[in-house]
Order: C-alpha cells, then sequence, then structure tokens
C-alpha cells in the first residue's frame, strides 16, 4: 500500500464531521485507500447488484445498522434516495465519521450530497499518484519523458501494466460506463472524437466553437461535454486571473488533462521516445506540472487556487497562484537548457504587477534548481518548492 497524502486530512475529518465524500477519477485508489483507512467498517458497494437490492429493501435499516460501528458505501450515488435518509441518520445519531462515500462520477454525488447533505459531509477529493507519492513509495521518477507517457494511475504501478495497454481500455470504459451515465449522448463516437480534439488543445485557450465545428454539433453541447469531462476529473479548465493589472485581457479558459499518460495515449503517442520530439511536448509538460499542483492542493484538503494571465498583446504567465494576499506568477518551460527568454513573462508581469523576484518563478525540464536575477529556477522535480 502506497502511503496517501491524503490520508491524514480524511482521519482528520472524522473527527468533525458524521459523513466524508471522497470523489476522484475512476480507478484513483478511492476504494483501495478507504478500506485500508477503516479496515473494521462494513464495506458496500453499490455497483454490485446484490449490494444494491440489500440496501434498496431498506436503506433506513441498512443505514441504522452501521450508524454507530461505520461503514463504506462505494459508488454511493447509485442510490439517491440513500442520501435523504443519511440525513436523517446522522442527526439523530450525532456520531462523526461513521459513513464514508465514495464515487467516481463527482457531478451527480455532488448534487446528491448539496440537496441532502450539506453541512453535514465533508468532501475530499483523490486523484492519483502525486509525484512525491511516488518518491515516498521508493519508485522515484528521474527520467522526464517516460513520467510524462507512463501517466500516474495506480494500477500501472501496482500490477506493472504498460500504459499503450491501460489507458485505452480506461478511455473506452469510462466512455461505455460513466459518460453514458452522467448524460444521455447521443453518439458515443463522436464524444470519442471530442476527448480526441481536446487533447490536442491541451495547454491552450479552448474556443467552443472551434471545437464544434470540426465535430459537426452546437455550442452548447461542446459546453455541456466538456463539464463531463471536468466532473470526472479528466480535464481541468485553468481560469484567467481577475485582477486587472492590465484591462486588456483575455477571458477565455485554458484547457489542461490532469494525467498526462491520459493525455499521450489520445493524441496517439506510443512511446517515451517518441513524445521526446512531439510538437506538443511543452504543453504536455506544462499539463503535468499544473496537474501536478492540483493534485497537491487537492491532497491536502484544499481548493485550488491557480489561474493564468495572458493580455491581447500576447503577454502571458502559465500560472498564477494566489494565497490571500500573496501572488506568485509561474513560467513552464519543458526544455533542459535555460534561455534567457524563458523570463521574458515574468519580467513583463512583475514589472506590471510589482511583483517581489522573490513570487517568480520559473519551472523547466532540468533537473538543478538556481537563483537567478530575474526568478528562482526550479527542476521539475521539486515544483513542491512553490508552496
Amino acid at each position: 500500500m502506497i502511503n496517501r497524502t491524503l490520508s491524514k486530512k480524511i482521519l482528520t475529518m472524522t473527527k468533525s464531521f458524521p459523513a466524508i465524500t471522497l470523489t476522484g477519477p475512476r480507478q484513483s485508489g478511492k476504494t483501495t485507500l478507504v478500506r485500508w483507512l477503516f479496515p473494521n467498517y462494513e464495506y458496500i458497494n453499490l455497483e454490485n447488484l446484490n449490494d444494491l437490492h440489500a440496501v434498496q429493501e431498506d436503506p433506513l435499516r441498512f443505514l441504522k445498522t452501521f450508524s454507530s460501528t461505520g461503514v463504506v458505501i462505494d459508488e454511493a450515488q447509485k442510490l439517491p434516495e440513500l442520501f435523504s435518509y443519511l440525513q436523517g441518520i446522522v442527526d439523530e445519531s450525532k456520531q462523526m465519521g461513521k459513513f464514508i462515500l465514495t464515487g467516481s462520477q463527482n457531478f451527480l454525488l455532488l448534487e446528491k450530497i448539496t440537496q441532502s447533505l450539506a453541512g453535514r459531509v465533508a468532501v475530499l477529493h483523490l486523484m492519483p499518484f502525486g509525484l512525491s507519492e511516488l518518491d515516498q513509495a521508493g519508485q522515484p521518477q528521474g527520467n522526464l519523458d517516460k513520467l510524462l507517457f507512463t501517466g500516474s494511475y495506480p494500477a500501472i504501478y501496482d500490477r506493472d501494466i504498460q500504459p499503450q495497454d491501460y489507458y485505452p481500455s480506461y478511455i473506452q470504459t469510462y466512455i461505455e460506463r460513466d459518460v453514458r451515465s452522467i448524460k444521455n449522448i447521443g453518439s458515443l463516437r463522436t464524444f470519442q472524437r471530442f476527448i480526441k480534439l481536446c487533447a490536442g488543445r491541451t495547454g491552450q485557450l479552448i474556443s467552443f466553437s472551434s471545437i464544434g465545428n470540426e465535430l459537426g454539433i452546437n455550442y452548447k453541447t461542446v459546453s455541456s461535454w466538456i463539464s463531463i469531462l471536468e466532473a470526472s476529473f479528466i480535464v481541468y479548465l485553468l481560469k484567467p486571473h481577475h485582477k486587472n493589472f492590465n484591462k486588456r485581457l483575455v477571458k477565455q479558459t485554458k484547457l489542461y488533462f490532469f494525467d498526462t499518460g491520459l493525455l499521450c495515449s489520445l493524441l496517439d503517442i506510443q512511446s517515451p521516445v517518441q513524445l521526446s520530439s512531439h510538437y506538443l511536448r511543452g504543453h504536455i509538460f506544462e499539463s503535468y506540472i499544473i496537474s501536478e499542483y492540483i493534485k497537491m492542493r487537492y491532497h491536502n484538503g484544499l481548493i485550488p487556487n491557480a489561474f493564468f494571465w495572458r493580455d491581447n498583446t500576447g503577454h502571458e504567465v502559465d500560472l498564477l497562484l494566489e494565497e490571500g494576499e500573496d501572488l506568485k506568477a509561474i513560467e513552464i518551460k519543458s526544455g533542459e537548457t535555460i534561455h534567457s527568454n524563458f523570463f521574458k513573462g515574468l519580467k513583463y508581469f512583475g514589472d506590471l504587477s510589482n511583483l517581489s523576484k522573490k513570487n517568480l518563478i520559473l519551472i523547466y525540464g532540468g533537473l538543478k534548481d538556481y537563483n537567478r536575477p530575474a526568478a528562482k529556477v526550479l527542476s521539475w522535480k521539486n515544483y513542491g518548492k512553490i508552496v
């Protein structure tokens, strides 16, 4: 069992909330983690028809049975009426941390929680492994292209599955199971083409109209399908920073994939060697660094506080981190050799916003850290030093 950073936060929350909800992408390790953390709790999987029927027969009696001993309910969104009963049970028992709910369909799960369990449940997100978790597990990652190609889903490290075998099956299963249950998609083949088009736009400003024109679908459908990818933790939309240091700012969001192994598969990249010369390698690396930061926030029970900044003349900073009144500007470059033009966007933004040099950071594809006059330089392996 690889220790997950989120474990500490989950155990802390069980002391303050009657129920804990753990969401995240399919196969990110949610079930493994909660069964390891709560070995004495009853385990019920609502994707198992026998378990589902047993709970459906008398949900109130089922919940009362475990209100003091504890129960893990996997894929809890499969039985929506359970949440209404759970509200009364937790209010009556006043026991903390006895109901652990998990689900891979964030949209459906949170919709039910908002309706029935607001204020009674802590909502946490478990993503695939972060780089620090792999390092602590004795699996240090030294080759950047191999890491980007492999991705970070637990099954690849646990069962020694080749990425080129794992991800196509993952994508097919995701489309056939999760997408169907979240929304009635007319053509799953068109949806699969849609995901591939999104992969080709990673790290770029997202235009719903452009994607819709290529697929022959309207703007609203593209917006709806993007929401599905977000709810399934496949993609992350990075919003532009709201503070007007300059009024001529772009208002579109940028699209990133949470897992670069999945991204490489969607782009039909077949090996780390092929990735090393791929025209989207820079965007894939950028997607990796941003997703690692988002995972780090989620795994510490925090909401992402990340933005990007770009004006309409092309000046840009890849990542802005807002921590109270403190702002950090981060440029992300995949090259191993540091060039002076890497600092161009940081210098412009630093002058515009009067940001201290200590809050200007370059993350690059090399292995050493440096203190340069223009900014602090961090290796991709040490991205955690930005916080």
